[in-house]
C-alpha cells in the first residue's frame, strides 16, 4: 500500500511539473506574438543579403 500512495504521489508531482512547464511555454509563445503584433511583422525577422556563410560553388 504504502508502495501505491508514493507512486501516486510522485505521479500527481510530475503532472504538476508538466502543466507549469506547458503553461511557461504558453506565456513565452504569447509574448513572443505580441512583440510581432507589435512590428508588424508575422513572419518574425529574416536575414536577406547574408551570402558570406557559404563557401562559393565549385
Amino acid at each position: 500500500m504504502y508502495e501505491y500512495e508514493l507512486y501516486r504521489s510522485t505521479s500527481a508531482e510530475l503532472i504538476r511539473r508538466a502543466d507549469a512547464e506547458r503553461e511557461i511555454g504558453r506565456a513565452r509563445r504569447a509574448r513572443r506574438a505580441a512583440r510581432r503584433t507589435g512590428r508588424r511583422d508575422l513572419e518574425g525577422q529574416v536575414r536577406q543579403g547574408d551570402r558570406s556563410r557559404f563557401a562559393p560553388a565549385a
